[in-house]
């Protein structure tokens, strides 16, 4: 079957066509993304502005069309922290689904985590044993920790990129002191999570997901020989916090010349660098693998699990 993911998110409007079957990976047919950047929307009472959700409204009456044009058999939509925690979230949704016929479903935090889990344990296998996962979004940061398909604890904090970039990093480029506010405000948070998870052993892999760590890679990373013909991305907190200062001193319009900062990420890669390092730090990681599956591929992969 032709299925169509609709990602609704704080930073982007993401659609991914993938042919799909049970026993199969999802093979990608076709791609259609608007740069959102809700956060610069929110008013001061929580709720998305007149504009933002205009730009809400034009993205997925595009990315609809971009899937009626691919030939769908079945739209899986959905919507994360941004419009989950506005104060007019549910008046959005209504219009989304009354202008664009799309009915967006609001996962909620941990099953944010629990699908991207999912994914990132039917990527590295069994053999991985034990995983602990971060993944960095535009308004929260899941982490998950377990040996099955599905978590034993599964966390969402409010500490996604485009969330702390508008809440400590208003100037461009960010000023020391701001950068050195969030990551005590970051350690601070992740100190109150890492209590929920110390009955658990040890990981006996760490595994970081979303675009914004991929980037991340990119730009601090390193690469092994993996397995087959693939290759093995692999980020080291040394390199990140080497990083960190480097980038924080780069305007955002000159970023996306560095190796993995992409145009729709440059604003708030300082934020989410400074959380990774501090959720790294905070769970004694000094490395983690980069997943290419993280929560469209949790929602296939789920999907297709109900077929059979």
């Amino acid at each position: 079957m032709r299925l169509g993911v609709l990602d609704v998110g704080s930073n982007t409007v993401h659609l991914v066509v993938v042919d799909a079957h049970p026993g199969a990976r999802p093979l990608p047919a076709a791609s259609h993304k608007s740069v959102l950047r809700l956060m610069r929307y929110l008013e001061p009472d929580g709720s998305i502005g007149a504009d933002g959700v205009e730009a809400i409204l034009s993205a997925v009456s595009g990315a609809a069309d971009a899937a009626r044009e691919a030939g769908i058999d079945e739209l899986l939509a959905f919507a994360t922290s941004a419009i989950r925690e506005a104060a007019n979230g549910e008046a959005v949704l209504a219009r989304v689904a009354e202008q664009t016929g799309v009915e967006l479903q609001v996962l909620s935090g941990e099953d944010e985590a629990r699908l991207t889990f999912l994914a990132v344990r039917r990527w590295y296998g069994w053999s991985a044993d034990r995983i602990l996962l971060f993944d960095i979004g535009g308004g929260s940061l899941e982490i998950a920790h377990g040996i099955d398909e599905f978590p034993d604890v599964a966390r969402s904090l409010p500490l996604g990129a485009g969330r702390s970039t508008v809440a400590f990093l208003p100037d461009d480029p960010p000023a020391p002191g701001d950068v050195q506010r969030l990551r005590e405000h970051a350690a601070e948070v992740l100190e109150g999570a890492v209590g929920e998870f110390g009955h658990l052993p040890s990981p006996d892999h760490v595994v970081g997901s979303s675009k914004t760590i991929r980037s991340l890679a990119r730009l601090a990373g390193s690469t092994e020989e993996g397995v087959g013909s693939g290759e093995r991305s692999i980020l080291r907190r040394t390199g990140l916090d080497d990083w960190i200062p480097r980038l924080a001193r780069i305007p955002a319009d000159a970023r996306p010349a560095l190796p993995g900062i992409t145009a729709d990420r440059t604003f708030q890669i300082v934020a989410g660098a400074v959380v990774l390092s501090e959720a790294m730090r905070a769970f004694e990681v000094p490395e983690l693998d980069v997943s290419p599956w993280a929560l469209r591929e949790g929602l296939i992969l789920r999907r297709l699990d109900r077929l059979t």
